[in-house]
């Protein structure tokens, strides 16, 4: 079996993913980070730069993946789990850039498709092939408590499986498309749904695999690196003194990456800079819900 640790960062082309992967990549000379982004030019060209940045030791190979095409994401988890015997690192951190004045109806499907629909095909397929003591982590945001949606909607998210968490996406889909989201009490901002199901799939999967995933040392969660200054965040943020910027935003992820126990705490949990964060936590952001356009 093949001793070398296997890392796979989604969305690594830029921003935090790119950071990420930098990261990753100063893990030993034996270990492989897959560098992966949709676009085969710019993959290579990052996972190029990564190689040649000092200080990285590990093999970096750029692969282009979609990861809005989910059997694209089983076939390189069946890949990986035939080459390698498994998985060890998964950062899944793939997202769409919409600008605050687009419609958020418009963008809808991209932007679960990316978030969503992609987050929960690597929880399916890349959850069994973790190695003992592996992570995988999914970068979401403070948006991802279950406060910051409307009551009527807390039971399609709470104590759910992964296939209700993905029932309920494709009717917060639907509920878009027909134009009946805001009487649902959806909101306007694509943001808080998708990061809240992005945070409901990972529990879910998670409360299935706790007490063997415990044991191992294995840790399932999902992360908020914070604000980064990145060109998808920066449009929506006119003060940026608080902001990290993608390399500083990566530290608090890659300390659960490198830490060598698994805190129960963290395990389940969405976790920012260390703590984790109270599902039940939040309000809905109403100032925000009023600049946007349907």
């Amino acid at each position: 079996m093949n001793t070398a640790r296997i890392a796979l960062v989604t969305g690594a082309n830029q921003g935090l993913g790119r950071a990420l992967a930098e990261g990753l990549a100063r893990m030993a000379p034996d270990d492989l980070v897959l560098l992966t982004g949709r676009d085969q030019r710019r993959v290579a060209a990052a996972a190029r730069e990564v190689t040649e940045l000092p200080g990285t030791r590990a093999r970096v190979e750029g692969r282009v993946l979609d990861v809005a095409r989910t059997d694209a994401i089983a076939r390189l988890a069946e890949e990986l789990r035939e080459r390698h015997g498994g998985v060890d690192v998964v950062l899944s951190n793939a997202v769409t850039r919409v600008l605050p004045e687009e419609s958020q109806a418009a963008r809808a499907d991209e932007v679960i498709d990316v978030s969503n629909t992609a987050t929960h095909a690597i929880l399916r397929h890349f959850a069994p092939v973790l190695r003992p003591g592996g992570r995988l982590l999914v970068v979401a945001s403070s948006l991802g408590t279950l406060g910051r949606l409307d009551p009527r909607l807390h039971h399609l998210f709470d104590g759910v499986t992964l296939d209700q968490v993905e029932e309920a996406v494709e009717s917060w889909r639907r509920a878009i498309h027909d134009g009946t989201a805001r009487e649902a009490g959806w909101p306007v901002w694509l943001n808080v749904p998708s990061k809240v199901a992005q945070v409901a799939a990972v529990r879910a999967v998670a409360d299935e695999r706790r007490e063997r995933d415990l044991a191992t040392g294995t840790l399932v969660a999902a992360v908020c690196p914070g604000m980064v200054d990145t060109a998808t965040s920066r449009p929506w943020f006119t003060d940026y003194s608080q902001a990290q910027s993608p390399a500083q935003a990566a530290g608090a992820v890659l300390d659960l990456v490198f830490a060598e126990r698994v805190d129960p705490a963290h395990y389940g949990e969405l976790v920012r800079f260390g703590k984790a964060l109270s599902w039940y936590d939040g309000t809905p952001p109403m100032e925000q819900e009023r600049l946007l356009t349907p």
